[in-house]
Parts: C-alpha cells; sequence; structure tokens
C-alpha cells in the first residue's frame, strides 16, 4: 500500500478572521511548504488522477502528492493561485455555493463570518485558468445529523449552482468538517459526485487503496510544525488510509445527531461574534 499526502489547507493570508486563524496559514509559511513538497521529492499530481487510481485506473506515478483547499476563500484567486500557477502546480477547490459572493456583494451570505470569499466570476476565471473545481455542499453542515432529504438538497443543489455557473460538469466532492456516514456517501454518490474528500482521524495520509467516497487528508493547520510537514511529505507521521471507523468516530457521530434531535445542535461553525 503506497502512502499518498493529499494536503487540505483553508485559508492563505496574514489576516484571517479570529476563529479562522486556527486554521490559516501565512503566504510565507505556503511557500516554505511548496519547497518542502519540492525538496522531498513529491510530485504533485490533479486529483482526478488518485480517484482514477482509486476506481481501479492504472497507478498513480511514485512519490506523488495532492493539493486541496475547502469553503472558497477569497485569498485563493488573490494569493494562492498565483503561487501555484509559477510553478506549474494543479490544485483542487471546493467551494460551499451558499458562501459565494455576487458580483455586487461585500462579502459571503454570513456563512463564514468576516471572512471575504471568492466570487462565482473569480471562480469562473480559476476554472478557465485549469484549477478543478469541486463541491463542499449549499450551506457547509454536518451532513451526517441531516435528514435524508436534507442532505440530497445540499449535495444536489450544491452541483447544480457549480455546474450552473460554470457551464460543465463537476465531480469532486468534500464533506463540510469531514463528517460522513455511509447513508450519505451514497447519497453523494446518487448525486453524481464520483469522489469525496474526508478527514480521518483529525489527519491520515490517503494510499493507491483508499475509499474514494472517503478519502483522507492531512489538515495543515497554523499550528502545524515543520518537523511534521516533513514528515507527512515523506509519507509518514500519521496513519494510512483505508482503515475502519474508530469507536470514537462513532460516538461523536451519535453524539451530533442526540444534540441535533433535541434541538441544540452542536455548533461547528463560529457566529459573528466568532
Amino acid at each position: 500500500m503506497t502512502a499518498v499526502p493529499v494536503f487540505l489547507y483553508h485559508s492563505v493570508s496574514n489576516d484571517p478572521p479570529r476563529w479562522l486563524a486556527p486554521y490559516t496559514v501565512s503566504p510565507r509559511t505556503f511557500v516554505r511548504h511548496l519547497n518542502m513538497i519540492a525538496d522531498s521529492g513529491l510530485s504533485v499530481v490533479p486529483l482526478r488522477e488518485l480517484v482514477t487510481t482509486l476506481l481501479g485506473g492504472p497507478p498513480l506515478p511514485p512519490r506523488s502528492a495532492v493539493l486541496t483547499f475547502d469553503d472558497g476563500y477569497a485569498d485563493f484567486a488573490s494569493t494562492v493561485a498565483p503561487l501555484l500557477a509559477g510553478r506549474g502546480l494543479p490544485a483542487t477547490l471546493y467551494v460551499t455555493t451558499g458562501g459565494m459572493r455576487t458580483s455586487t456583494s461585500l462579502s459571503g451570505c454570513g456563512l463564514f463570518p468576516s471572512a471575504t470569499m471568492l466570487s462565482w466570476a473569480q471562480l469562473r476565471e480559476l476554472d478557465t485558468a485549469g484549477f478543478e473545481i469541486g463541491g463542499h455542499s449549499r450551506t457547509h453542515p454536518q451532513l451526517d445529523t441531516l435528514p435524508r432529504s436534507s442532505v440530497r438538497e445540499e449535495v444536489g443543489g450544491c452541483k447544480r449552482e457549480i455546474e450552473d455557473a460554470l457551464g460543465h460538469p463537476v465531480e469532486p466532492f468534500a464533506y463540510p468538517h469531514g463528517y460522513s456516514s455511509r447513508a450519505v456517501r451514497t447519497l453523494v454518490w446518487e448525486a453524481g459526485w464520483t469522489s469525496a474528500a474526508a478527514i480521518r482521524s483529525a489527519s491520515a495520509l490517503s494510499s493507491n487503496r483508499d475509499d474514494p467516497l472517503r478519502f483522507a487528508r492531512l489538515m495543515v493547520r497554523a499550528d502545524t510544525s515543520r518537523e511534521r510537514f516533513e514528515l507527512w511529505a515523506r509519507g509518514e507521521g500519521a496513519p494510512v488510509a483505508p482503515f475502519p471507523e474508530g469507536l470514537r468516530t462513532r460516538g461523536w457521530r451519535a453524539y451530533r445527531r442526540a444534540r441535533a434531535l433535541t434541538g441544540h445542535p452542536y455548533r461547528a461553525l463560529p457566529t459573528e461574534e466568532g
């Protein structure tokens, strides 16, 4: 089983909102990460190549890695895209459609407080530039706590909105907060998504035998040390998927579902006050 680092970033900024800061790296740190990836001998490949392998297609080249970005922050267009384009590196951007800006709004629709989000026009430009666009639901909910009808609208509605905006099919999905269940994964597949990114055991390495509907990623945070990133780039320092869902994961899902049923859902996204 060959380990494949699939790096997950959120925002790349020097001045994120307070609530987003733990999930943000500075542009300087991001450049250092790209240098470390290159120095380690990793080849960054498009996500679709990993998915093709997971669906039974040709194997990945040795020492492959994938770059992914969640939510749809505006700094992907202003900061990340130029840095990647300058190095000829591919990446997949998963966007939450309910947080996208219109041409006249100054921010998203309140889903990500005080954060500047991408506009639909910027998303089309990124698509034209060759970055792969994927879905991250409509409103970034905990899908595994929702009724089936709501999950269908979140994952199917997201797909329709992105495809209407871009004018072509989109195939990759990422679960908000990394949360899924067998039922959610079935509904994601039925909606037409061919792959879905998860977060296994907080962070885990993917592999050539991973599950295409919950492949593992490595969440890069503000507190991710240089030493840890170097281990990840070597295919070390984290469990390698696939592996069974643990008792802790199942227990955490049961707790969140119970809170949702009692009308006091666990709050996974910040309030306007952070």
